[in-house]
């Protein structure tokens, strides 16, 4: 008789090593890309181009597409060719708040109430930034992602708060110790990527 062979199944606690093994690698990956997108923002407006890089690189990552150092660098010249621009008026809307900001510590009529609109309209902006970054690719239009990402933000306030939540925590890193921003960075835009990635789902 013929006898049925029985493949034997890893034990149930190197499976869950396996995926701890695995999201440990994730999270590292996340920081390592913090880095990068820390480095990258070096050129003052490439910050835009800088986020997307990354966000490519951790997609990549999580679908399970090889790429490294190489691979981020080719992204993010191709992504900055038109992200200069967006970071070029990324700096001048904030530069714009902080003069509200001012207004309303001077006393100015009014001023209060225009700061705290401008504050959180720039918190808007920069998680349609983010979320703009998340779903990238060589060649997309910087104006319609922007656009895209603008009415995703208003429509999806539950992934545009788990964005705020994250650009909170990269402050607080900043405040408590400033090196510490640094990798904090690749977890806010590992985040984005989640987001989007939910919403499309959705």
């Amino acid at each position: 008789m013929a006898q049925t062979r029985v493949k034997a199944r890893p034990p149930r606690n190197a499976r869950k090593e396996s995926v701890f093994g695995e999201r440990f690698a994730l999270f590292a990956e996340c920081l390592l890309t913090g880095v990068w997108i820390a480095v990258a923002c070096l050129g003052v407006v490439t910050y835009p181009a800088a986020f997307a890089a990354g966000a490519r690189h951790l997609r990549r990552r999580t679908t399970h597409v090889s790429g490294g150092l190489r691979e981020f660098i080719a992204d993010f010249r191709a992504a900055v060719r038109g992200g200069w621009a967006v970071g070029l008026v990324g700096w001048a809307l904030a530069a714009a708040v902080w003069v509200d900001v001012l207004a309303a510590r001077a006393g100015i009529p009014g001023g209060r109430f225009v700061g705290a609109v401008g504050i959180f309209a720039l918190i808007g902006l920069a998680v349609a930034l983010l979320r703009a970054a998340a779903v990238w690719t060589p060649g997309a239009p910087w104006r319609a992602l922007l656009a895209d990402a603008g009415r995703r933000t208003l429509r999806d306030p539950a992934g545009s708060l788990l964005v705020v939540c994250g650009l909170a925590v990269v402050v607080l890193s900043a405040g408590f110790l400033p090196p510490l921003a640094v990798p904090v960075l690749g977890a806010v835009e590992a985040a984005a990527v989640a987001v989007e990635e939910r919403y499309r789902r959705r």
